[in-house]
């Protein structure tokens, strides 16, 4: 650590004390700044270094590379979001306000000289100016912070868990080449789906086979979700839409997800069956769960008949009443979701009528759990 570096660890001490005993999760500062394109401020890289990620007051949180097993958080994801919504910017904190903290980058070349800006959520909401403007670096401004009320007690963040341990980059996102661009003008069927949303290089499964789940649930499934899990695996498409580990056998796990779900929902329909009118795998026609969304939604199949392949799908919406099901197969509604065609309670449109195919194309993608090794949970 050269001397700025400890001089910046010497304020960030003197403000809140010492870093927390529990060593800091490992930073590969390069990797992290070679997928941002960007240098970091110096003062950040070495109390990050440090302190890893901090609960800064009960009131705020100082987001550092780190990846957990327990997903409360994405580093990447974070910055990334920051980065869609608000060009220029590069996010590095949070409120529990939901207000999140910048480095405006084009204030300057020199990265240690980015002045902090924080968009300030309530005044968003209330169709306010949300930008409030220190015009000073980091430490000037926690120190403002401190002495505006920021209690300058910390501990290591929440959010980062027992087991924090160093972040690696995602994967660059897809570009829009001209298969991408066909995939998403028209076409059907998983081959399509591919183009349009690469998947990962190794799709991550579980340790049991299908033969496993299929005892365990008491029936075999659409070969069509075999296909897509065994092209896609666990993970996310579009950071929205969730399917767990297919065989795997954690909590969040399909499994385990289909026996908690549905006697969470047959505990819920016992009291108000007005709001929960569907039958329950293994009851005859019963919804069996298969995904979810980050809202709380449930996508499943009614296992009407004996053969899986013919199976509707469903949506059971965490914020509104129960829908009828849907008309088409899993891939087909996954390509209507994805190209802005689904009109569908707990799907929200990704892309506008008469956008840009580039600007669309830009966030359709698919993050696999498998990104950060011992990632079981969604």
């Amino acid at each position: 650590m050269n001397d700025p570096e400890k001089a910046a660890v010497a304020a960030f001490a003197e403000l809140f004390g010492p870093p927390p005993e529990a060593p800091a999760p490992p930073v590969d500062w390069d990797a992290v700044e070679e997928w941002l394109g960007l240098r970091l401020p110096a003062d950040y890289k070495a109390v990050a270094t440090a302190y890893g990620p901090l609960d800064i007051g009960e009131r705020l949180w100082l987001h550092t590379p780190f990846a957990d097993d327990a997903l409360l958080f994405d580093y990447g994801r974070f910055v990334d979001h920051g980065r869609r919504a608000h060009p220029g910017l590069v996010a590095f904190g949070a409120t529990r306000m939901s207000d999140t903290l910048y480095w405006d980058t084009t204030a300057s070349d020199d990265p240690d000289r980015w002045p902090v800006v924080v968009h300030v959520q309530n005044l968003a909401n209330a169709g306010k100016e949300p930008w409030f403007r220190p015009g000073t670096t980091l430490l000037p401004t926690l120190e403002r912070f401190v002495s505006d009320g920021l209690r300058p007690d910390i501990t290591r963040s929440r959010l980062a868990g027992d087991r924090a341990y160093a972040w690696t980059p995602p994967p660059r996102r897809p570009e829009p080449t001209p298969e991408r661009h066909a995939a998403f003008a028209g076409g059907s069927g998983l081959e399509t789906l591919t183009a349009l949303v690469p998947p990962p290089a190794e799709p991550l499964l579980g340790e049991q086979s299908w033969e496993w789940l299929y005892e365990r649930l008491g029936t075999r499934l659409p070969t069509e979700f075999v296909a897509l899990m065994e092209t896609y695996g666990a993970g996310e498409f579009c950071e929205w839409l969730r399917f767990g580990l297919p065989l795997g056998t954690g909590h969040y796990d399909l499994a385990p997800s289909v026996e908690w779900y549905g006697a969470a929902y047959r505990d819920l329909r016992a009291d108000h069956p007005q709001y929960q009118p569907l039958a329950v795998w293994p009851e005859p026609g019963g919804f069996l769960n298969f995904a979810d969304t980050i809202d709380g939604d449930e996508l499943c199949w009614l296992t009407e008949g004996d053969d899986p392949d013919a199976w509707p799908l469903i949506v059971i919406p965490r914020h509104a009443e129960q829908g009828p099901p849907l008309t088409g197969t899993l891939v087909e509604t996954l390509l209507a979701w994805l190209r802005g065609h689904l009109v569908q309670e707990g799907f929200p449109r990704l892309v506008r009528r008469g956008q840009d195919p580039v600007e669309a194309l830009e966030f359709l993608e698919f993050h696999s759990y498998g990104a950060n090794a011992g990632r079981t949970a969604r």
